[in-house]
Protein backbone atom coordinates (compact mmCIF):
# COMPACT_ATOMS: atom_id res chain seq x y z
CA UNK A 1 0.00 0.00 0.00
CA UNK A 2 0.91 3.67 -0.26
CA UNK A 3 0.96 5.18 3.23
CA UNK A 4 1.58 8.68 4.52
CA UNK A 5 2.99 8.68 8.07
CA UNK A 6 2.66 11.69 10.36
CA UNK A 7 4.95 11.93 13.38
CA UNK A 8 7.53 9.78 11.63
CA UNK A 9 10.47 11.15 13.64
CA UNK A 10 8.89 10.28 16.98
CA UNK A 11 9.81 7.07 18.75
CA UNK A 12 6.64 5.19 17.78
CA UNK A 13 6.64 6.76 14.32
CA UNK A 14 10.15 5.44 13.64
CA UNK A 15 9.04 1.90 14.46
CA UNK A 16 6.02 2.37 12.20
CA UNK A 17 8.07 3.63 9.25
CA UNK A 18 10.64 0.85 9.53
CA UNK A 19 8.04 -1.91 9.86
CA UNK A 20 5.97 -0.52 6.99
CA UNK A 21 9.03 -0.55 4.73
CA UNK A 22 9.91 -4.09 5.84
CA UNK A 23 6.38 -5.16 4.89
CA UNK A 24 6.80 -3.70 1.40
CA UNK A 25 4.65 -0.59 1.74
CA UNK A 26 5.56 2.66 0.01
CA UNK A 27 5.89 5.36 2.68
CA UNK A 28 5.71 9.14 2.55
CA UNK A 29 6.93 10.55 5.86
CA UNK A 30 5.62 14.04 6.59
CA UNK A 31 7.97 15.68 9.10
CA UNK A 32 8.81 19.09 10.51
CA UNK A 33 12.56 18.50 10.31
CA UNK A 34 13.69 16.07 7.58
CA UNK A 35 17.19 15.89 9.07
CA UNK A 36 15.79 14.05 12.10
CA UNK A 37 14.69 11.07 10.00
CA UNK A 38 17.82 9.07 9.30
CA UNK A 39 16.07 6.11 7.64
CA UNK A 40 16.94 5.60 3.96
CA UNK A 41 15.00 3.29 1.66
CA UNK A 42 13.97 3.12 -2.00
CA UNK A 43 10.30 3.11 -0.97
CA UNK A 44 10.58 6.02 1.48
CA UNK A 45 10.01 9.66 0.61
CA UNK A 46 10.62 12.28 3.30
CA UNK A 47 8.81 15.60 2.94
CA UNK A 48 8.55 18.70 5.08
CA UNK A 49 5.06 20.12 5.62
CA UNK A 50 2.91 22.02 8.10
CA UNK A 51 0.70 19.44 9.81
CA UNK A 52 -1.79 22.17 10.71
CA UNK A 53 -2.41 23.18 7.09
CA UNK A 54 -4.71 21.18 4.82
CA UNK A 55 -3.25 22.96 1.79
CA UNK A 56 0.27 21.92 2.80
CA UNK A 57 -0.77 18.30 3.41
CA UNK A 58 -2.94 17.52 0.42
CA UNK A 59 -0.04 17.39 -2.05
CA UNK A 60 1.51 14.61 0.03
CA UNK A 61 -1.79 12.76 0.53
CA UNK A 62 -2.70 12.55 -3.16
CA UNK A 63 -2.71 8.96 -4.41
CA UNK A 64 -2.24 7.46 -0.95
CA UNK A 65 -4.23 4.51 0.38
CA UNK A 66 -4.05 5.55 4.03
CA UNK A 67 -2.75 8.10 6.50
CA UNK A 68 -1.21 6.85 9.75
CA UNK A 69 -0.55 9.28 12.58
CA UNK A 70 1.78 8.91 15.55
CA UNK A 71 1.76 12.64 16.28
CA UNK A 72 2.36 13.64 19.87
CA UNK A 73 2.15 16.97 21.69
CA UNK A 74 3.57 17.75 25.15
CA UNK A 75 1.48 18.29 28.26
CA UNK A 76 0.94 21.83 29.46
CA UNK A 77 0.06 22.98 32.97
CA UNK A 78 -0.48 26.60 31.92
CA UNK A 79 -2.58 26.32 28.76
CA UNK A 80 -4.66 23.66 27.09
CA UNK A 81 -3.17 21.31 24.51
CA UNK A 82 -4.71 21.85 21.06
CA UNK A 83 -2.33 20.08 18.68
CA UNK A 84 -4.33 16.87 18.34
CA UNK A 85 -7.57 18.54 17.26
CA UNK A 86 -5.90 21.24 15.17
CA UNK A 87 -3.78 18.79 13.20
CA UNK A 88 -6.62 16.28 12.74
CA UNK A 89 -8.95 18.92 11.30
CA UNK A 90 -6.28 19.78 8.72
CA UNK A 91 -5.58 16.10 8.01
CA UNK A 92 -9.23 15.18 7.45
CA UNK A 93 -9.79 18.23 5.27
CA UNK A 94 -6.79 17.31 3.11
CA UNK A 95 -7.93 13.68 2.92
CA UNK A 96 -11.35 14.77 1.68
CA UNK A 97 -9.88 17.05 -0.98
CA UNK A 98 -7.72 14.35 -2.55
CA UNK A 99 -9.83 11.27 -1.77
CA UNK A 100 -7.79 9.34 0.83
CA UNK A 101 -10.28 6.93 2.45
CA UNK A 102 -8.48 5.73 5.57
CA UNK A 103 -6.76 7.09 8.68
CA UNK A 104 -5.34 5.19 11.65
CA UNK A 105 -4.26 7.40 14.53
CA UNK A 106 -2.81 6.79 17.98
CA UNK A 107 -4.05 8.25 21.26
CA UNK A 108 -3.90 6.58 24.70
CA UNK A 109 -5.71 4.65 27.37
CA UNK A 110 -7.87 6.77 29.70
CA UNK A 111 -8.66 9.63 27.34
CA UNK A 112 -12.25 9.69 28.64
CA UNK A 113 -12.12 11.60 31.96
CA UNK A 114 -13.81 8.93 34.09
CA UNK A 115 -12.21 5.87 32.49
CA UNK A 116 -9.28 5.74 34.92
CA UNK A 117 -11.45 5.08 37.98
CA UNK A 118 -10.36 1.42 38.12
CA UNK A 119 -6.67 2.11 37.52
CA UNK A 120 -3.97 1.84 40.17
CA UNK A 121 -3.53 4.55 42.80
CA UNK A 122 -0.34 5.86 41.19
CA UNK A 123 -1.90 6.09 37.75
CA UNK A 124 -5.14 7.61 39.00
CA UNK A 125 -3.72 10.23 41.34
CA UNK A 126 -0.23 10.92 39.96
CA UNK A 127 0.16 10.06 36.28
CA UNK A 128 -3.27 10.96 34.90
CA UNK A 129 -3.39 14.45 36.47
CA UNK A 130 0.10 15.14 35.05
CA UNK A 131 -0.97 14.34 31.49
CA UNK A 132 -4.63 15.33 31.69
CA UNK A 133 -4.15 18.26 29.28
CA UNK A 134 -2.90 15.81 26.65
CA UNK A 135 -5.63 13.24 27.33
CA UNK A 136 -8.31 15.93 27.17
CA UNK A 137 -7.24 17.08 23.72
CA UNK A 138 -6.88 13.48 22.54
CA UNK A 139 -10.47 12.89 23.68
CA UNK A 140 -11.61 16.00 21.81
CA UNK A 141 -9.90 14.68 18.68
CA UNK A 142 -11.61 11.32 19.12
CA UNK A 143 -14.94 13.13 19.37
CA UNK A 144 -14.18 15.00 16.15
CA UNK A 145 -13.48 11.73 14.33
CA UNK A 146 -16.66 10.14 15.69
CA UNK A 147 -18.61 12.86 13.87
CA UNK A 148 -16.66 12.34 10.63
CA UNK A 149 -18.86 10.07 8.54
CA UNK A 150 -17.05 10.21 5.20
CA UNK A 151 -13.65 8.95 6.40
CA UNK A 152 -12.84 5.44 7.60
CA UNK A 153 -10.99 6.16 10.83
CA UNK A 154 -9.62 4.01 13.63
CA UNK A 155 -8.28 5.32 16.94
CA UNK A 156 -5.66 3.03 18.51
CA UNK A 157 -5.34 3.47 22.28
CA UNK A 158 -2.18 1.96 23.84
CA UNK A 159 -1.25 2.17 27.54
CA UNK A 160 2.11 3.54 28.72
CA UNK A 161 4.75 3.25 26.03
CA UNK A 162 8.12 1.50 26.34
CA UNK A 163 10.81 2.12 23.73
CA UNK A 164 11.04 -1.54 22.77
CA UNK A 165 10.88 -3.29 19.38
CA UNK A 166 8.03 -5.44 18.13
CA UNK A 167 7.48 -8.88 19.61
CA UNK A 168 5.39 -11.82 18.42
CA UNK A 169 3.06 -11.56 21.41
CA UNK A 170 -0.68 -11.84 20.92
CA UNK A 171 -2.66 -8.61 21.06
CA UNK A 172 -5.38 -7.96 23.62
CA UNK A 173 -8.02 -5.50 22.46
CA UNK A 174 -11.15 -3.85 23.80
CA UNK A 175 -13.57 -1.31 22.37
CA UNK A 176 -13.08 1.21 25.13
CA UNK A 177 -10.54 3.29 27.01
CA UNK A 178 -8.41 0.47 28.47
CA UNK A 179 -8.17 -3.32 28.24
CA UNK A 180 -9.94 -4.90 31.24
CA UNK A 181 -9.40 -8.28 32.87
CA UNK A 182 -12.25 -10.47 34.11
CA UNK A 183 -12.72 -8.20 37.13
CA UNK A 184 -12.81 -4.98 35.13
CA UNK A 185 -9.31 -3.93 36.14
CA UNK A 186 -6.71 -2.82 33.59
CA UNK A 187 -4.49 -5.53 32.10
CA UNK A 188 -0.94 -4.29 32.64
CA UNK A 189 0.16 -0.69 32.26
CA UNK A 190 2.62 -0.51 29.35
CA UNK A 191 3.40 -1.86 25.89
CA UNK A 192 6.36 -1.64 23.52
CA UNK A 193 6.24 1.05 20.85
CA UNK A 194 7.21 -1.56 18.28
CA UNK A 195 4.11 -3.57 19.13
CA UNK A 196 1.90 -0.48 18.82
CA UNK A 197 3.31 0.06 15.33
CA UNK A 198 2.80 -3.64 14.53
CA UNK A 199 -0.84 -3.41 15.63
CA UNK A 200 -1.50 -0.22 13.66
CA UNK A 201 -0.08 -1.76 10.48
CA UNK A 202 -2.12 -4.94 10.99
CA UNK A 203 -5.26 -2.84 10.63
CA UNK A 204 -4.46 -1.94 7.02
CA UNK A 205 -5.39 -5.37 5.66
CA UNK A 206 -7.99 -6.79 8.01
CA UNK A 207 -9.69 -4.27 10.23
CA UNK A 208 -12.71 -4.90 12.46
CA UNK A 209 -12.16 -1.48 14.04
CA UNK A 210 -13.31 0.89 11.28
CA UNK A 211 -14.96 3.97 12.83
CA UNK A 212 -14.13 2.71 16.32
CA UNK A 213 -11.65 3.34 19.10
CA UNK A 214 -9.74 0.27 20.27
CA UNK A 215 -7.67 -0.05 23.43
CA UNK A 216 -4.79 -2.47 22.92
CA UNK A 217 -1.91 -4.12 24.72
CA UNK A 218 -0.06 -7.44 24.50
CA UNK A 219 -0.37 -10.61 26.57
Amino acid sequence: MKITVLGATGQTGLFLVNQALQQGHTVTAVVRNPAKLTVHHDKLKVVEADIFSADALKAHFKGQDAVMSCLGFPASFFSGVTGYTSSMRAVVSAMREVGVPRIITMTSWYTEPNSGAQSSYLIRFLLLPMIRSVLTNMHEMEGFLEKTEDVNWTVVRPPGLKNQPATAQEFLTHEGYFVPDGNGNAVGSSVGRGDVARFMLSLLNSNPWVKKGVAMTTK
